[in-house]
């Protein structure tokens, strides 16, 4: 008897639970905010903004190796070239030039080969041969500042035509607005914002580093080229 009366009352318990959502134990969790999810959402803009770093990047790289070659140098370079000019053996200081193979090493290569000439003429010669050097320094450069400053533009793009697509959904729903239906809209439209944010501030500060190291493989292109200008004028002991 005592067992039916029990079995009854479990009975009876689950049966006003399931009727009552409040007894009802309810498994809810928040929606998580998955990155990719949300670039898929971004539409086509966003594998625009996705090449574009791709290209910033690959350019970046590329240009960071490039300038570390052209900043390591001999520091007994310039010692090098005093004693092979100053001995007559222009060759060894030409050959010297060649080995070194940097920015530095073939405008003294240039300053050799135009000695005899006036210092003015041989000056020239030198600051030619640097802006050539510092031209292939800079190459492909424009293309990061482009992306630098295009990227964000490029996302509020995104942004306003995301939010006249809410807007024409909006007004093409009828007497049937719902909330969610424009603020899914704005949602969808904000990504590419972010996006173009996100890759134009990565490439400013990535393409500001290189402009720094190429400044500093300037000034001891300047620096070497002071020096030479300097031994020219050193008299012949």
């Amino acid at each position: 008897m005592m067992f039916t009366l029990l079995a009854a009352a479990q009975a009876a318990a689950e049966t006003v639970a399931g009727e009552n959502p409040v007894l009802t134990p309810v498994a809810t969790g928040e929606p998580q905010m998955n990155l990719w999810d949300m670039a898929c959402k971004g539409g086509w803009i966003m594998i625009v903004l996705a090449v574009m770093s791709v290209i910033a990047f690959y350019i970046f790289f590329e240009r960071a190796v490039t300038i570390r070659k052209a900043a390591k140098e001999d520091p007994l370079f310039m010692d090098r070239i005093r004693d092979y000019v100053k001995s007559g053996d222009m060759k060894s200081a030409l050959n010297y030039c060649r080995m070194a193979d940097t920015p530095s090493a073939r405008m003294i290569e240039k300053g050799i080969k135009r000695m005899g000439r006036p210092a003015a003429d041989i000056q020239a010669a030198i600051e030619n041969t640097g802006n050539i050097e510092v031209a292939k320094l800079e190459d492909k450069l424009s293309i990061m500042a482009t992306i630098s400053s295009g990227a964000p533009m490029l996302g509020f793009l995104g942004t306003v035509t995301g939010m006249v697509q809410a807007f024409w959904n909006m007004a093409n729903a009828g007497n049937n607005i719902d909330i969610t239906l424009l603020s899914g809209g704005i949602y969808e439209a904000m990504i590419t914002t972010v996006g173009g944010l996100i890759v134009g501030i990565a490439v400013m500060f990535a393409y500001n580093h290189l402009v720094y190291r190429i400044d500093k493989v300037v000034n001891q292109m300047e620096a070497r080229t002071m020096a030479f200008m300097d031994l020219l004028n050193e008299p012949n002991s």
